[in-house]
């Protein structure tokens, strides 16, 4: 079922990732005219696996347009990194405070870009007019996607454990060394310090199921 979608992680579905609709629509809780970028002929590959009627798509989510690319205004960017971010396939690189740059080969136009840039310095542009749904998207294209999806949520979850892992060691340095880092110097006040950082790493450790 995934793989009858384009990948293209844009959520217009309602649902947070395309492997996510497709998980609704075998459970029978989606419809199967919810995807915008895969258009008719996508309604009608998952009719075909469904065994369902093909529909036209849903208003609701989008219509079917050309594929499209995002396009960083150089002059514009101030290198906040929050399209970084936004970006599900990590089609855009950059650092802190410099200019961000989109590559176009992973881009899949999800615009989920655009609502996060806090100067709008980033636009929309069609690549293939007159083409749309899986006439302007290729079955290698959506097979990449979904492997820079899949790799980016690994990274996603590796960078979040180890900040978690960092601040974990902080709380436990901070600690056993409560007294000689803390400004308080009455007992009760380190205990009460003591007992607020141990409850925070009760929590964590709890989170991760040590």
């Amino acid at each position: 079922m995934n793989l009858a979608l384009p990948q293209t992680q844009c959520t217009r579905c309602g649902y947070p990732d395309c492997h996510s609709y497709a998980h609704a629509i075998a459970r029978g809780e989606a419809a199967i005219n919810q995807c915008p970028p895969g258009g008719a002929e996508g309604i009608a590959r998952l009719a075909a696996i469904t065994s369902r009627a093909p529909l036209p798509l849903n208003p609701e989510h989008g219509v079917e347009g050309p594929r499209r690319l995002a396009v960083i205004d150089e002059g514009w960017c101030i290198g906040c990194t929050l399209c970084i971010k936004a970006c599900p396939v990590d089609a855009i690189v950059g650092g802190n405070k410099q200019m961000h740059v989109v590559i176009d080969a992973d881009c899949t136009g999800c615009e989920l870009c655009i609502p996060v840039c806090p100067v709008d310095c980033i636009s929309l542009t069609d690549v293939t007019p007159g083409r749309s749904g899986w006439a302007a998207w290729s079955d290698p294209q959506a097979e990449r996607a979904r492997a820079r999806y899949r790799w980016h949520e690994i990274r996603v979850a590796r960078d979040q454990r180890e900040n978690e892992e960092r601040l974990e060691a902080k709380a436990e340095h901070k600690l056993a060394n409560l007294e000689q880092e803390s400004k308080l110097t009455e007992p009760a006040q380190l205990d009460r310090k003591r007992a607020v950082i141990e409850a925070a790493l009760a929590r964590a450790r709890a989170k991760r199921g040590v």
